[in-house]
């Protein structure tokens, strides 16, 4: 997370280290099958399997295992996975929110609540910490997509509601229901955008000191190791000099 922009400081995703690719590779996948799932197979006609695909090239999945996953949907093969939202307290009094794809909704609450308490934290009822947050449409462009001046035009005109650049790139904010139609004017101006999604956007955030830091990363990639567990938004920050020391 260090040398990120402000917002990827408060979320965590999987690195791209080969022994992770894997499980990274099959949660993408496990979202693909999903959105195709519950709507067309088609990127085009889907928003949801659109973002899914996206998100996929953006960590250099290959196009296979994208049209396999796909395929899996159109054949009505796999499991049927449900959409569930886990909300908590890390150290530091730090909110966080696990979204999850599970078929056993039993498991999953389980291991997500055992992550929890034995990492300095406590799972919460649902609603707890989301009031905190604002569910919002993120569009990241790396800093080579062009200058501040340039995105902004290309933001405005796309319809976005908001803008913050910096060395690290540019992120780029609209209301959820608009981030299809958004994302798709954006990338005839500016190209494939670098990530493509709805998130947890905080209202407030909570700087952690190098102890709470060490104790909240390794909350969140016990989270993360969990197959059924997708994404994991939180309202921290941890400065680059902190990041630094527990690298």
């Amino acid at each position: 997370m260090a040398g990120h922009s402000k917002f990827k400081n408060i979320m965590h995703r999987k690195g791209a280290q080969d022994k992770k690719r894997s499980a990274m590779f099959s949660k993408l996948s496990r979202e693909i099958t999903v959105a195709a799932k519950m709507g067309m197979p088609d990127p085009d006609m889907n928003p949801r399997l659109r973002l899914a695909v996206n998100a996929a090239k953006a960590q250099s999945m290959p196009k296979d295992n994208i049209q396999r996953a796909i395929d899996k949907a159109s054949a009505n093969e796999g499991d049927d996975y449900e959409e569930v939202r886990y909300e908590g307290y890390g150290p530091g009094g730090v909110a966080l929110i696990v979204e999850a794809l599970t078929d056993n909704r039993n498991r999953t609450a389980t291991n997500v609540r055992t992550a929890f308490s034995k990492n300095g934290g406590n799972m919460g009822s649902e609603g707890s910490v989301s009031h905190g947050f604002e569910r919002l449409g993120y569009i990241a462009y790396p800093a080579s997509a062009g200058d501040e001046e340039k995105v902004l035009e290309a933001a405005m005109e796309a319809g976005a509601d908001d803008i913050s650049s910096s060395p690290d790139g540019h992120e780029i904010w609209t209301a959820a229901e608009d981030l299809h139609e958004v994302s798709g004017a954006l990338e005839k101006s500016l190209g494939e955008a670098e990530e493509v999604k709805l998130a947890w956007k905080p209202n407030l955030t909570v700087d952690m000191d190098e102890k709470g830091a060490a104790t909240l990363l390794k909350l969140i990639d016990t989270l993360d190791d969990d197959d059924d567990v997708q994404t994991i938004w939180g309202n921290y920050e941890i400065s680059d000099e902190i990041m630094e020391k527990l690298d």
